[in-house]
């Protein structure tokens, strides 16, 4: 099965949602051959490259928002740092740290339902800067209507993220101050202002693989550049702080099924990595990925550059 499915990618051919379900029966050694068939999709859509991003945590904390697996939700008793949008000598640091590490991408993270016109306006003018840097300026604001996208994208943004998290129907599991339609306004803003779109979601938060085959093809239908693959990391103080780890096998099944439903897409895996993967975090390749969020996150701790370039480099993989 999982042979031919491979072949019909590789021939230019899309699978069906019950062809991509039938992946997620694979169990034992067969994993294994369902992680090299990811790898030479891998291979034949998107080369040997790999695309770095770097993110910097720009205003944290005491969001009014409901997100059950966030730190900085309203309904979070975690402990996270609390500071408003930080200013653009900090951010510039921070880019800076990344460029010399080689480093590609840059994305300014803001907690939140959206920034507010003065913060925009802040987070404008250091897009300018990043772009002048020679970064590749992204941003991660909330939900953003198409008038302000255009001021970043006029400022020189190149990408903006913004994740469906999960499926439709899964979702107000997750949260209930805002809605999926939300989501895909802000997304179909984000495409109509010509930017380049960063969607994807986070696992390991309760959902089903209907859930995870359902987000995958909706992805496909919104058609992102990039899809940023979290894990759940649980946090005390959250509504999931009690949800198990994902097994690492499992993780790099997901990644391996989409990279079978999304084959030329960027898949980047993100937050989560070390404390999901960990001593398979050398498997990300393999199992199909060809993007990685290096550095660290917005709350915890994330994966060294040296330590990514050094895995990228043991690959034969070159910094793309």
């Amino acid at each position: 099965m999982i042979a031919g499915l491979r072949d019909k990618v590789l021939d230019g051919k899309r699978l069906s949602r019950d062809e991509a379900f039938s992946l997620t029966s694979v169990r034992g050694a067969e994993l294994f051959e369902l992680f090299s068939a990811a790898s030479r999709i891998r291979e034949e859509f998107r080369g040997n490259g790999v695309d770095l991003c770097s993110i910097v945590n720009a205003k944290s904390g005491e969001c009014p928002e409901d997100c059950s697996y966030c730190s900085q939700s309203a309904i979070s008793k975690a402990d996270v740092p609390v500071y408003p949008l930080v200013k653009e000598d900090v951010v510039m640091e921070k880019v800076m740290e990344a460029k010399d590490a080689g480093v590609k991408r840059f994305c300014i993270v803001t907690s939140g339902r959206k920034v507010n016109r003065e913060e925009l306006r802040e987070i404008a003018s250091m897009v300018g800067k990043i772009r002048e840097a020679g970064l590749l300026p992204c941003a991660t604001l909330g939900l953003l209507d198409k008038e302000e996208l255009l001021l970043l994208q006029d400022s020189g943004l190149e990408r903006y993220h913004h994740n469906l998290e999960t499926s439709e129907r899964f979702f107000t599991e997750v949260c209930r101050t805002h809605t999926y339609k939300d989501k895909l306004n802000t997304i179909n803003a984000a495409k109509s202002s010509g930017l380049s779109l960063c969607s994807g979601g986070i696992f390991g938060i309760g959902e089903e693989w209907q859930d995870r085959i359902e987000m995958a093809f909706a992805l496909k239908e919104i058609n992102p550049d990039s899809i940023p693959i979290n894990f759940l990391i649980a946090i005390q103080g959250t509504p999931l702080e009690d949800m198990d780890l994902l097994d690492p096998l499992e993780a790099l099944k997901i990644v391996s099924i989409y990279r079978f439903i999304l084959p030329d897409k960027e898949i980047r895996i993100c937050g989560g990595r070390r404390q999901v993967l960990r001593e398979f975090n050398s498997m990300v390749f393999m199992s199909g990925a060809d993007s990685l969020l290096t550095g660290n996150y917005l709350t915890t701790m994330g994966v060294t550059f040296e330590d990514d370039l050094r895995l990228i480099r043991d690959y034969g993989l070159e910094v793309g």
